[in-house]
């Protein structure tokens, strides 16, 4: 959507919420606005400079339908962005998160936190790779996942309760919504698109050298 948004020169977030009529999208795409403190205007409106570094908040949201529930999640991405290495760190990780009736609150946000960290291994490192004959990705050498020092600076989670709704999944649905979250504040950041995943520093770099 961010697509829609930046060629309309629209707010990303009322983007959304102009096309959006069920109140469960709404209230959970503003509840993580809110939290995450989203500053509303068009692209470049939340991109900066922390000296070397670009920054940038980016948002996405999704659905998770299965066994006729629906779960509804929104995360918002705050990236710094090394132009000199590719390198982008996720700052801040903002996501709120509607599954219905919440029975157990804590290991609910454990969930999301975990599938959140998680999407972001899958977004940033993980690449299954081939060459004609096999897969050579066979171990954590040619397979890398996320280490400590990746991990996000900060992790915050809205939970929205519904008691008079089924209970439907957690965490699946926060990590499929990552990966674009993270790459539209990587396009907040540095004005950048990227359309292969994972979003590793030589792939980021190689985008922002062709710009």
């Amino acid at each position: 959507m961010l697509f829609r948004s930046a060629a309309t020169n629209a707010d990303p977030v009322a983007h959304r919420l102009n096309y959006l009529r069920e109140e469960r999208d709404i209230a959970v795409i503003k509840a993580a606005a809110e939290k995450a403190g989203w500053k509303a205007g068009p692209l470049g409106t939340r991109r900066g400079k922390d000296g070397n570094l670009l920054t940038g908040q980016g948002i996405a949201y999704t659905r998770r339908e299965a066994l006729g529930t629906t779960t509804y999640v929104c995360v918002v991405s705050d990236v710094a962005v090394d132009p000199a290495t590719g390198r982008v760190h996720v700052r801040r990780f903002t996501a709120a998160h509607d599954c219905g009736l919440i029975i157990n609150p804590d290991t609910l946000k454990r969930v999301i936190e975990g599938n959140l960290v998680q999407g972001l291994s899958r977004a940033m490192h993980e690449e299954s790779l081939f060459d004609r004959r096999s897969v050579t990705s066979v171990d954590w050498a040619t397979y890398p996942i996320l280490d400590v020092d990746g991990t996000p600076d900060a992790i915050d989670i809205v939970l929205i309760n519904r008691p008079e709704v089924k209970s439907s999944g957690a965490g699946e649905g926060a990590i499929r919504t990552v990966a674009a979250s993270l790459n539209n504040a990587l396009y907040e950041a540095t004005g950048v698109r990227i359309y292969r995943a994972p979003l590793t520093p030589q792939r980021v770099k190689a985008a922002l050298n062709n710009a």
